[in-house]
């Protein structure tokens, strides 16, 4: 029996939603929680005020981040929503026009009007909603809006990213503590730019 090598290809695109969201909740982390610990560090050097201080920003920080984002996202996908019951019904009221629309969107893509005209013919009697929510609107599954992933990957991110200036406000030496957040904050952030680079297959 001879084996088939079956090459499957790797998209990256399908990183958008999360990566997007996780790349800007880690940067936040870092900056915010590392501007915290600054501003406390500098007006009263305790520790316990310090950390206190960080682990507060910290976990305030995520929420926020992570309501924001669902808040956003949701509105992304209320108006794909929209979007999509419109088209629905221009679908099922006036079918002709909806029709040539979608030629002559084959036909700026580079299709002559025949063929052009037979693909929307094909495409509209197996989804005529899928075909114009992909080719009118610009809508597919890969970039379609998720609330909950958005916020969980802000939330997850922006934790994490604000655990490494918490760290340092534990563990570092008071009398360096400002210095250390400034110098450590801009190597977290450019370690953050090389893993966000990584996910994207940049590196």
């Amino acid at each position: 029996m001879v084996e088939k090598n079956i090459y499957v290809e790797k998209h990256y695109v399908t990183r958008m939603g999360w990566l997007r969201a996780s790349v800007l909740g880690a940067n936040d982390g870092i900056l915010s929680t590392t501007s915290i610990v600054i501003g406390v560090a500098a007006a009263s050097p305790d520790r316990h005020a310090i950390v206190l201080a960080a682990l507060a920003g910290m976990i305030a920080g995520a929420m926020s981040m992570a309501a924001g984002e669902y808040v956003s996202v949701s509105s992304q996908a209320d108006t794909e929503s929209a979007d999509l019951k419109r088209e629905r019904e221009e679908i099922r009221t006036m079918p002709e026009i909806e029709l040539k629309e979608l030629s002559e969107i084959y036909v700026g893509r580079g299709l002559d009007a025949e063929l052009a005209h037979k693909v929307a013919v094909q495409l509209t009697n197996h989804n005529a909603l899928q075909a114009h929510a992909r080719d009118e609107l610009g809508m597919n599954e890969i970039t379609n809006a998720r609330p909950l992933q958005a916020a969980m990957a802000s939330l997850a991110s922006f934790s994490m990213g604000a655990l490494l200036p918490f760290l340092v406000s534990i563990f570092a030496p008071l009398k360096y503590m400002v210095y250390l957040q400034y110098g450590l904050s801009i190597l977290f952030l450019m370690l953050l730019g090389a893993v966000a680079a990584g996910a994207g297959d940049r590196i």
